[in-house]
Protein backbone atom coordinates (compact mmCIF):
# COMPACT_ATOMS: atom_id res chain seq x y z
CA UNK A 1 0.00 0.00 0.00
CA UNK A 2 1.72 3.42 -1.03
CA UNK A 3 0.43 6.79 -0.16
CA UNK A 4 -0.65 9.06 -2.81
CA UNK A 5 0.26 13.00 -3.18
CA UNK A 6 3.27 12.04 -0.79
CA UNK A 7 5.64 14.33 -0.29
CA UNK A 8 9.16 14.18 -2.15
CA UNK A 9 11.75 12.26 -0.33
CA UNK A 10 14.05 14.27 0.67
CA UNK A 11 11.42 16.52 2.39
CA UNK A 12 11.18 13.30 4.69
CA UNK A 13 14.22 12.37 5.88
CA UNK A 14 15.47 11.09 2.78
CA UNK A 15 18.83 11.40 1.21
CA UNK A 16 18.32 15.10 -0.94
CA UNK A 17 18.01 13.91 -5.15
CA UNK A 18 21.30 15.32 -6.76
CA UNK A 19 20.14 17.97 -8.11
CA UNK A 20 19.73 20.04 -5.01
CA UNK A 21 24.02 18.70 -3.68
CA UNK A 22 24.70 20.09 -7.22
CA UNK A 23 23.26 23.18 -7.23
CA UNK A 24 25.55 25.12 -4.70
CA UNK A 25 28.72 24.21 -6.53
CA UNK A 26 27.25 25.21 -9.93
CA UNK A 27 25.94 28.44 -8.24
CA UNK A 28 29.35 29.20 -7.02
CA UNK A 29 31.28 28.46 -10.60
CA UNK A 30 28.36 31.03 -12.49
CA UNK A 31 28.75 34.03 -9.63
CA UNK A 32 32.57 33.52 -10.18
CA UNK A 33 31.96 33.52 -14.06
CA UNK A 34 29.62 36.15 -14.08
CA UNK A 35 31.94 39.02 -11.70
CA UNK A 36 35.07 38.38 -13.94
CA UNK A 37 32.73 39.10 -17.16
CA UNK A 38 31.43 42.07 -15.25
CA UNK A 39 32.94 45.35 -15.24
CA UNK A 40 34.53 46.03 -11.92
CA UNK A 41 32.32 48.94 -10.53
CA UNK A 42 29.76 46.36 -10.33
CA UNK A 43 29.89 43.49 -7.63
CA UNK A 44 28.25 40.24 -8.33
CA UNK A 45 30.43 38.47 -6.03
CA UNK A 46 28.90 39.49 -2.85
CA UNK A 47 25.65 37.31 -3.81
CA UNK A 48 28.42 34.24 -2.89
CA UNK A 49 27.57 34.73 0.92
CA UNK A 50 23.96 32.83 -0.23
CA UNK A 51 25.48 29.70 -0.74
CA UNK A 52 26.21 28.47 2.38
CA UNK A 53 22.78 28.65 3.47
CA UNK A 54 21.79 27.02 -0.25
CA UNK A 55 24.12 23.75 1.06
CA UNK A 56 22.80 23.34 4.50
CA UNK A 57 19.89 21.78 3.00
CA UNK A 58 21.36 19.63 1.09
CA UNK A 59 24.34 18.78 3.03
CA UNK A 60 25.33 17.98 6.23
CA UNK A 61 27.35 20.12 8.70
CA UNK A 62 30.64 18.99 7.42
CA UNK A 63 29.88 20.01 4.08
CA UNK A 64 28.31 23.40 4.68
CA UNK A 65 31.39 24.29 6.64
CA UNK A 66 33.42 23.84 3.06
CA UNK A 67 31.13 25.67 0.96
CA UNK A 68 31.58 28.16 3.93
CA UNK A 69 35.54 28.32 4.09
CA UNK A 70 35.63 28.23 -0.14
CA UNK A 71 33.06 31.07 0.05
CA UNK A 72 35.19 33.18 2.78
CA UNK A 73 38.64 32.09 0.81
CA UNK A 74 36.97 33.67 -2.50
CA UNK A 75 36.28 36.87 -0.97
CA UNK A 76 39.04 37.21 1.02
CA UNK A 77 41.36 37.06 -1.54
CA UNK A 78 41.37 40.62 -3.78
CA UNK A 79 43.71 38.89 -6.63
CA UNK A 80 41.42 36.51 -7.31
CA UNK A 81 38.76 39.73 -8.73
CA UNK A 82 35.34 37.89 -6.84
CA UNK A 83 34.87 40.98 -4.67
CA UNK A 84 36.52 44.12 -2.84
CA UNK A 85 35.75 43.02 0.43
CA UNK A 86 36.55 44.77 4.21
CA UNK A 87 36.79 43.32 7.11
CA UNK A 88 33.26 43.94 8.45
CA UNK A 89 32.21 42.05 5.08
CA UNK A 90 34.11 39.52 6.03
CA UNK A 91 32.89 39.04 9.22
CA UNK A 92 29.22 38.87 8.29
CA UNK A 93 29.93 36.20 5.44
CA UNK A 94 31.37 34.08 8.62
CA UNK A 95 28.45 34.51 10.39
CA UNK A 96 26.39 33.57 7.92
CA UNK A 97 28.41 30.59 7.42
CA UNK A 98 28.52 30.17 10.73
CA UNK A 99 24.87 29.89 11.05
CA UNK A 100 24.50 27.84 8.26
CA UNK A 101 26.41 24.93 9.68
CA UNK A 102 24.22 25.43 12.61
CA UNK A 103 21.20 25.11 10.23
CA UNK A 104 22.48 21.65 8.79
CA UNK A 105 23.84 19.95 11.98
CA UNK A 106 19.96 20.63 13.16
CA UNK A 107 18.71 19.36 10.00
CA UNK A 108 20.29 16.40 10.34
CA UNK A 109 19.35 15.45 13.45
CA UNK A 110 15.52 16.26 12.70
CA UNK A 111 16.02 13.81 9.39
CA UNK A 112 17.61 11.55 11.31
CA UNK A 113 14.40 11.29 13.98
CA UNK A 114 11.98 12.15 11.44
CA UNK A 115 13.45 9.23 9.62
CA UNK A 116 12.87 6.80 12.98
CA UNK A 117 9.51 8.08 13.56
CA UNK A 118 8.30 7.22 10.39
CA UNK A 119 9.79 3.13 10.05
CA UNK A 120 7.97 3.15 13.46
CA UNK A 121 4.50 4.24 11.88
CA UNK A 122 4.63 2.67 8.86
CA UNK A 123 5.28 -0.94 10.58
CA UNK A 124 2.83 -0.36 13.01
CA UNK A 125 0.20 0.90 10.00
CA UNK A 126 0.97 -1.83 8.12
CA UNK A 127 0.43 -4.42 11.23
CA UNK A 128 -2.89 -3.13 11.39
CA UNK A 129 -3.71 -3.72 7.79
CA UNK A 130 -1.05 -5.61 5.85
CA UNK A 131 -1.21 -5.71 1.38
CA UNK A 132 -3.23 -8.61 0.60
CA UNK A 133 -1.34 -11.57 -1.24
CA UNK A 134 -2.08 -12.43 -4.48
CA UNK A 135 -4.15 -15.73 -3.42
CA UNK A 136 -5.70 -16.52 -1.19
CA UNK A 137 -6.60 -20.70 -1.27
CA UNK A 138 -8.34 -20.90 -4.91
CA UNK A 139 -9.14 -17.29 -4.79
CA UNK A 140 -6.99 -14.53 -6.08
CA UNK A 141 -6.81 -10.91 -5.05
CA UNK A 142 -5.81 -7.46 -5.31
CA UNK A 143 -6.24 -4.76 -3.29
CA UNK A 144 -5.69 -1.04 -3.04
CA UNK A 145 -5.42 1.49 -0.46
CA UNK A 146 -5.52 5.25 -0.18
CA UNK A 147 -5.50 7.10 3.14
CA UNK A 148 -7.22 10.53 2.49
CA UNK A 149 -4.52 12.10 5.59
CA UNK A 150 -1.24 12.95 4.61
CA UNK A 151 1.59 10.88 6.14
CA UNK A 152 -0.74 8.00 7.15
CA UNK A 153 -1.38 4.48 5.55
CA UNK A 154 -4.46 3.63 6.94
CA UNK A 155 -7.37 5.45 7.51
CA UNK A 156 -10.78 5.09 8.44
CA UNK A 157 -11.20 2.17 5.54
CA UNK A 158 -10.34 -1.36 5.71
CA UNK A 159 -10.15 -4.92 3.62
CA UNK A 160 -8.54 -8.54 4.30
CA UNK A 161 -8.88 -11.85 2.62
CA UNK A 162 -8.82 -14.66 5.24
CA UNK A 163 -8.95 -18.57 4.52
CA UNK A 164 -10.63 -20.85 7.43
CA UNK A 165 -12.44 -24.16 7.73
CA UNK A 166 -15.54 -22.46 6.30
CA UNK A 167 -14.10 -21.57 2.83
CA UNK A 168 -12.32 -18.10 1.80
CA UNK A 169 -13.83 -14.87 3.46
CA UNK A 170 -13.27 -11.18 2.69
CA UNK A 171 -14.34 -8.23 4.42
CA UNK A 172 -14.23 -4.69 2.72
CA UNK A 173 -15.57 -1.47 4.91
CA UNK A 174 -15.76 2.21 5.90
CA UNK A 175 -15.42 3.00 9.75
CA UNK A 176 -16.82 6.54 11.01
CA UNK A 177 -14.65 9.21 10.26
CA UNK A 178 -11.00 8.27 9.04
CA UNK A 179 -7.73 9.66 9.32
CA UNK A 180 -5.73 8.36 12.64
CA UNK A 181 -8.54 8.52 14.56
CA UNK A 182 -10.07 5.79 12.95
CA UNK A 183 -7.57 3.30 12.80
CA UNK A 184 -8.07 2.18 16.64
CA UNK A 185 -12.02 0.84 15.39
CA UNK A 186 -10.71 -0.40 12.21
CA UNK A 187 -7.97 -2.98 14.20
CA UNK A 188 -10.82 -4.03 16.60
CA UNK A 189 -12.65 -5.19 13.31
CA UNK A 190 -10.25 -6.70 11.32
CA UNK A 191 -9.16 -8.17 14.81
CA UNK A 192 -13.04 -9.63 15.19
CA UNK A 193 -12.80 -10.74 11.56
CA UNK A 194 -10.39 -12.87 11.79
CA UNK A 195 -11.35 -14.57 14.94
CA UNK A 196 -15.01 -15.12 12.88
CA UNK A 197 -13.01 -16.39 10.02
CA UNK A 198 -12.08 -19.39 12.10
CA UNK A 199 -15.29 -19.71 14.51
CA UNK A 200 -18.15 -18.47 12.52
CA UNK A 201 -20.02 -21.26 10.32
CA UNK A 202 -22.56 -18.87 8.97
CA UNK A 203 -21.53 -15.47 7.27
CA UNK A 204 -24.19 -13.43 9.06
CA UNK A 205 -22.25 -14.78 12.13
CA UNK A 206 -19.71 -12.91 11.05
CA UNK A 207 -21.49 -9.47 10.56
CA UNK A 208 -23.02 -9.99 13.78
CA UNK A 209 -19.61 -10.26 15.63
CA UNK A 210 -18.41 -7.19 13.99
CA UNK A 211 -21.18 -5.65 15.50
CA UNK A 212 -21.11 -6.41 18.43
CA UNK A 213 -17.47 -5.39 18.84
CA UNK A 214 -18.24 -1.84 17.49
CA UNK A 215 -20.99 -1.78 19.98
CA UNK A 216 -18.57 -3.00 22.78
CA UNK A 217 -16.01 -0.22 21.97
CA UNK A 218 -18.93 2.46 21.93
CA UNK A 219 -19.79 1.15 25.59
CA UNK A 220 -16.33 1.59 26.85
CA UNK A 221 -15.75 5.01 24.89
CA UNK A 222 -18.32 6.24 27.31
CA UNK A 223 -19.58 9.49 25.48
CA UNK A 224 -16.65 10.23 23.48
CA UNK A 225 -18.49 7.61 20.87
CA UNK A 226 -21.98 7.68 21.19
CA UNK A 227 -22.68 6.55 17.58
CA UNK A 228 -19.99 4.64 16.42
CA UNK A 229 -20.80 2.64 13.70
CA UNK A 230 -19.64 1.15 10.41
CA UNK A 231 -20.42 -0.11 6.57
CA UNK A 232 -19.25 -3.32 5.47
CA UNK A 233 -19.55 -5.84 3.12
CA UNK A 234 -18.74 -9.94 3.62
CA UNK A 235 -17.82 -12.13 0.54
CA UNK A 236 -17.72 -16.14 0.93
CA UNK A 237 -16.02 -18.40 -1.24
CA UNK A 238 -16.98 -21.86 0.19
CA UNK A 239 -15.20 -25.43 -0.24
CA UNK A 240 -15.90 -27.29 -3.50
CA UNK A 241 -18.79 -24.77 -4.74
CA UNK A 242 -18.75 -22.18 -7.83
CA UNK A 243 -20.60 -19.24 -6.19
CA UNK A 244 -20.10 -16.76 -3.78
CA UNK A 245 -22.40 -15.22 -0.37
CA UNK A 246 -22.57 -11.96 -0.07
CA UNK A 247 -23.92 -10.31 3.58
CA UNK A 248 -24.43 -6.47 2.97
CA UNK A 249 -24.18 -3.93 5.98
CA UNK A 250 -25.01 -0.44 4.62
CA UNK A 251 -22.22 -0.59 2.22
CA UNK A 252 -22.03 0.10 -1.51
CA UNK A 253 -23.10 -2.74 -3.44
CA UNK A 254 -20.25 -5.22 -4.67
CA UNK A 255 -19.64 -5.20 -8.81
CA UNK A 256 -19.84 -8.42 -10.63
CA UNK A 257 -17.50 -8.45 -14.01
CA UNK A 258 -18.81 -10.87 -16.18
CA UNK A 259 -17.37 -10.91 -19.97
CA UNK A 260 -17.97 -7.38 -21.46
CA UNK A 261 -20.43 -6.24 -18.77
CA UNK A 262 -21.06 -4.63 -15.02
CA UNK A 263 -23.38 -5.61 -12.91
CA UNK A 264 -24.44 -5.15 -9.47
CA UNK A 265 -24.89 -8.18 -6.93
CA UNK A 266 -28.06 -7.60 -5.63
CA UNK A 267 -27.52 -8.39 -1.58
CA UNK A 268 -30.42 -7.87 0.82
CA UNK A 269 -29.35 -4.58 2.65
CA UNK A 270 -28.61 -5.13 6.50
CA UNK A 271 -28.11 -2.13 8.96
CA UNK A 272 -24.73 -0.79 9.56
CA UNK A 273 -22.60 -2.37 12.15
CA UNK A 274 -22.63 -0.70 15.53
CA UNK A 275 -26.59 -0.90 15.41
CA UNK A 276 -27.09 -4.00 17.35
CA UNK A 277 -28.08 -7.09 14.86
CA UNK A 278 -29.41 -9.45 16.21
CA UNK A 279 -32.30 -12.34 15.76
CA UNK A 280 -34.46 -10.63 13.08
CA UNK A 281 -32.36 -8.19 11.92
CA UNK A 282 -29.63 -10.40 10.94
CA UNK A 283 -28.72 -9.34 7.54
CA UNK A 284 -29.03 -12.45 5.16
CA UNK A 285 -26.90 -14.07 3.05
CA UNK A 286 -27.13 -14.15 -0.85
CA UNK A 287 -25.67 -16.72 -2.77
CA UNK A 288 -24.29 -15.56 -6.55
CA UNK A 289 -23.18 -18.67 -9.08
CA UNK A 290 -20.12 -17.85 -10.68
CA UNK A 291 -18.66 -18.65 -14.21
CA UNK A 292 -15.38 -19.01 -15.37
CA UNK A 293 -13.54 -15.57 -15.77
CA UNK A 294 -16.17 -13.60 -13.26
CA UNK A 295 -14.58 -10.93 -11.08
CA UNK A 296 -15.91 -9.17 -8.08
CA UNK A 297 -14.90 -5.72 -7.35
CA UNK A 298 -15.80 -4.55 -3.68
CA UNK A 299 -15.34 -0.77 -2.99
CA UNK A 300 -15.58 2.24 -0.66
CA UNK A 301 -18.04 4.93 -0.93
CA UNK A 302 -14.77 7.29 -1.42
CA UNK A 303 -14.54 5.54 -4.82
CA UNK A 304 -18.30 6.43 -5.77
CA UNK A 305 -18.69 9.32 -4.07
CA UNK A 306 -15.45 10.96 -4.93
CA UNK A 307 -16.29 14.64 -7.17
CA UNK A 308 -15.43 16.28 -10.36
CA UNK A 309 -14.76 20.18 -10.15
CA UNK A 310 -18.40 20.17 -11.61
CA UNK A 311 -19.87 18.49 -8.54
CA UNK A 312 -20.56 15.23 -11.01
CA UNK A 313 -19.80 11.54 -9.02
CA UNK A 314 -17.23 9.54 -10.29
CA UNK A 315 -19.25 7.22 -12.82
CA UNK A 316 -17.46 3.53 -11.50
CA UNK A 317 -20.04 1.30 -12.80
CA UNK A 318 -19.63 3.04 -16.15
CA UNK A 319 -15.64 3.01 -16.17
CA UNK A 320 -15.01 -0.68 -14.96
CA UNK A 321 -15.55 -1.92 -18.88
CA UNK A 322 -13.52 0.23 -20.10
CA UNK A 323 -11.21 -0.39 -17.23
CA UNK A 324 -11.25 -3.84 -17.15
CA UNK A 325 -8.33 -4.79 -19.54
CA UNK A 326 -5.51 -2.64 -18.23
CA UNK A 327 -1.92 -3.91 -18.30
CA UNK A 328 -1.71 -2.73 -14.45
CA UNK A 329 -5.07 -4.56 -12.95
CA UNK A 330 -8.18 -2.96 -12.46
CA UNK A 331 -8.11 -1.77 -9.17
CA UNK A 332 -4.56 0.61 -10.37
CA UNK A 333 -6.38 1.33 -13.26
CA UNK A 334 -9.62 2.63 -11.36
CA UNK A 335 -7.12 4.87 -8.72
CA UNK A 336 -5.44 6.49 -11.63
CA UNK A 337 -8.60 7.08 -13.45
CA UNK A 338 -10.38 8.25 -10.24
CA UNK A 339 -7.51 10.29 -9.66
CA UNK A 340 -7.59 11.85 -13.18
CA UNK A 341 -11.08 12.80 -12.67
CA UNK A 342 -10.80 14.46 -9.48
CA UNK A 343 -7.47 16.39 -10.39
CA UNK A 344 -5.63 14.44 -7.54
CA UNK A 345 -7.87 11.85 -5.95
CA UNK A 346 -10.84 12.15 -3.72
CA UNK A 347 -10.93 13.85 -0.24
CA UNK A 348 -11.82 10.43 1.23
CA UNK A 349 -10.05 7.11 2.14
CA UNK A 350 -10.18 5.11 -0.61
CA UNK A 351 -10.26 1.15 -0.64
CA UNK A 352 -10.61 -1.40 -3.80
CA UNK A 353 -10.42 -4.96 -3.32
CA UNK A 354 -10.94 -7.44 -6.73
CA UNK A 355 -11.41 -11.13 -5.94
CA UNK A 356 -11.89 -13.66 -8.54
CA UNK A 357 -11.54 -17.81 -8.96
CA UNK A 358 -9.85 -18.67 -11.72
CA UNK A 359 -10.81 -21.70 -14.33
CA UNK A 360 -14.03 -22.66 -12.03
CA UNK A 361 -16.36 -24.67 -14.06
CA UNK A 362 -19.95 -23.29 -15.45
CA UNK A 363 -22.51 -24.22 -12.41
Amino acid sequence: MRRVRAEPGWLRGEPPPRWARIAPAVAMVLLCLAQWLTPDDVEVGYFLAGIPPVAAFAYGASGTAVFATIVLFLLGVPQLGVAHTRGTDLATVAVVGLLSVVIAWVRRRRDAQLVSVRTAAEAAQLAVLPPVPDAVGPVRCAGLYRAAQRGTLVGGDLYDVRAGPYGVRAVVGDVQGHGLAAVGTVAALLGAFREAVLDDAELPAVAARLDRRLLADAEAGGVEHPELFATAVLLEFPPGRDLVRVVSCGHPPVLLLRGHGVSEVVAEPGPPLGLGLSGPDLPPATELPLLPGDRLLAHTDGVTEARDAAGHFYPLSVRVPVLATDPAGLAMAVWRDLAAFTDGGPRDDVALLVLSVPGSPAP
